[in-house]
């Protein structure tokens, strides 16, 4: 591994964006540290020479904290965390229940604010650095079947606009991505005619594609976005000025 080489590290990446983005910045020729849940997705992508598994559990602190030292020990150093895990499932969220919307909110805030944690004393030290939040266009507007996952998306785009002030300060960027339908697994639990009504709001004509957020965060990673920090990159086809 090259010193010069840079290092990302993506939660959610077993699938969807977070495996996309996995994919691309190898392609780019970062090193890049995956983690997720599902172990055997995370193996499949870590048969690329430049990708490492370190699975995880987001809702397990310990864990968390665990992981991070572990991909430190091994890559030296990191330039880029991209938190993106997330948990949604719309026919679980067509009445209030307060237990899977508890259950929604651990995974996509709680998840996310812990890894952030895990890694705000390194980048502080460091005074450099890069904090990238997958949020969604679900978290700024009301959405149908949403009752846990927009709120959830809502909370995490407050914080990150509220951390944003503090990181600063120590020469550490903060941006959040926030994609609007993009074709995933998640976005295929909804019906076809559910699927139709989006796509009629839609004013690029279709859902985005996993590629569309990967190049964002790869945006987002480069140089020549160094003026971009404490905002949001909405990628979301037009269905929303924001």
């Amino acid at each position: 591994m090259s010193e010069n080489q840079k290092k990302i590290w993506i939660t959610g990446a077993s699938s969807g964006i977070g495996k996309a983005v996995a994919e691309k910045f190898a392609a780019e020729g970062w090193k890049v540290a995956v983690s997720a849940r599902r172990k055997e997705l995370l193996q499949e992508l870590a048969t690329n020479e430049n990708i490492v598994s370190f699975p995880l559990d987001v809702t397990d602190q310990s864990q968390i904290n665990t992981v991070f030292k572990n991909i430190i020990s091994e890559f030296g150093n990191l330039d880029l965390c991209l938190f993106s895990s997330g948990t949604y499932e719309p026919k679980d969220e067509k009445n209030i229940d307060s237990e899977k919307i508890k259950n929604v909110i651990k995974v996509n805030f709680f998840g996310v604010v812990d890894c952030v944690k895990s890694v705000e004393e390194y980048f502080k030290s460091r005074k450099s650095g890069h904090i990238s939040i997958v949020s969604s266009i679900a978290g700024y507007r009301g959405l149908p079947n949403s009752s846990g996952y927009g709120p959830s998306k809502a909370a995490l785009t407050n914080f990150c606009e509220s951390i944003y002030f503090d990181f600063k300060k120590f020469g550490v960027r903060v941006s959040i991505i926030s994609p609007g339908f993009i074709k995933t697994a998640m976005t295929d639990k909804l019906n076809d005619k559910q699927q139709e009504a989006i796509k009629s709001q839609i004013p690029a004509g279709r859902m985005g594609d996993v590629s569309d957020i990967a190049f964002a965060t790869l945006y987002l990673s480069s140089e020549e976005s160094s003026y971009v920090t404490g905002s949001t990159l909405h990628v979301n086809g037009g269905m929303a000025m924001l």
